[in-house]
């Protein structure tokens, strides 16, 4: 599927936060397409800036501390980060949803789940009539795994499991029919059977709506199972970006390379450690001149520790941020 009206282009996004000794820039210059009917990987160490990109999409960085420094975000050919609040809002949980990594602060606690849901459908969908919006609530629990969703309906988010919170997120997410979902780590402190129902949800639910996804995780086993691309981000930066198949039979950038190597395999010999990527990532506030991998990377030449290497493309959806590529 290739619908340009649906795709989201981010170009050149650089994203910021002050702090107390300055400016220090979380996100730097990503750059990505996502296509409807994909489901695009953003994976990374914690602090790589996977969840301020969401946010910076979604235009709901903290304020005044958070800014967008330049760059673009456009959903088909409308820039969302020229939009008015106002046009912002109708598009956000519209057009495009987010699915947050918390379920229990992002759904409000003193309300009912019906009344949550059904502020929804009254802001995204104005076409249905106030007397038919709790038959659509239920067809939406019902539509992501709820039982009993009509009772479900009466009940505070305290009072149902992890798992039925993040479903409850879902179908929120989908209640506006967007064309783009972000999910930021929404498996996240959810037991491994409650994790493989949420992905096999996900999955089902973009196969069947066509909608793009930007799937947000420190997991490469998730990105395995439900990605067909994915980009690889470290210290603000997306360093690689490939098909799944790619990234894990052939990955070309030294922190890839180190982050697959550190997973456990069946094949591992018994009781034996993992290799790990040593050291420290970079402090923002303190990133050093020329790549920032360099203290952590087997590799390094003197030209790392100078400047930044720039994309070098390894075959057409394939390419990599490292200065040994460059032969």
């Amino acid at each position: 599927m290739n619908d340009g009206s649906r795709a989201l282009h981010v170009d050149d996004l650089v994203s910021a936060f002050e702090t107390e000794t300055g400016r220090v820039r979380a996100v730097d210059q990503v750059s990505f397409t996502l296509n409807p009917g994909t489901i695009l990987g953003l994976v990374g160490e914690s602090g790589c800036g996977k969840s301020v990109t969401a946010l910076s999409i979604m235009r709901l960085l903290p304020r005044p501390t958070g800014v967008i420094e330049s760059g673009s975000v456009r959903l088909g050919e409308t820039d969302l980060l020229r939009l008015a609040p106002e046009a912002m809002q109708r598009i956000r949980g519209g057009r495009i949803a987010m699915i947050f990594q918390e379920p229990m602060t992002a759904l409000n606690p003193v309300h009912r789940i019906g009344r949550q849901l059904m502020e929804v459908l009254q802001l995204h969908r104005p076409d249905i009539a106030p007397d038919k919006r709790i038959a659509e609530a239920i067809t939406l629990l019902s539509h992501v795994g709820i039982p009993e969703a009509r009772a479900r309906l009466d009940e505070y988010p305290h009072q149902i499991s992890g798992g039925m919170r993040q479903r409850v997120m879902i179908a929120m997410a989908l209640a506006g029919r967007p064309d783009v979902l972000i999910a930021d780590e929404p498996t996240t402190a959810l037991d491994v059977t409650i994790q493989a129902q949420i992905l096999q949800l996900i999955l089902d639910l973009q196969k069947e709506t066509g909608m793009a996804v930007l799937f947000i995780t420190h997991a490469l086993g998730v990105i395995a199972q439900i990605c067909q691309e994915v980009a690889v981000m470290y210290a603000g930066q997306v360093v690689e970006r490939a098909p799944v198949e790619a990234l894990f039979e052939t990955p070309r950038h030294p922190y890839t390379q180190g982050l697959l190597a550190s997973m456990p395999r069946l094949s591992s010999a018994h009781k034996q450690p993992l290799p790990i990527i040593r050291g420290n990532v970079p402090s923002l506030a303190q990133l050093p001149p020329g790549c920032r991998f360099q203290n952590r990377c087997p590799h390094v030449m003197d030209r790392c520790l100078q400047s930044m290497p720039g994309p070098v493309a390894l075959n057409e959806d394939h390419w990599a941020r490292c200065f040994l590529l460059e032969t």
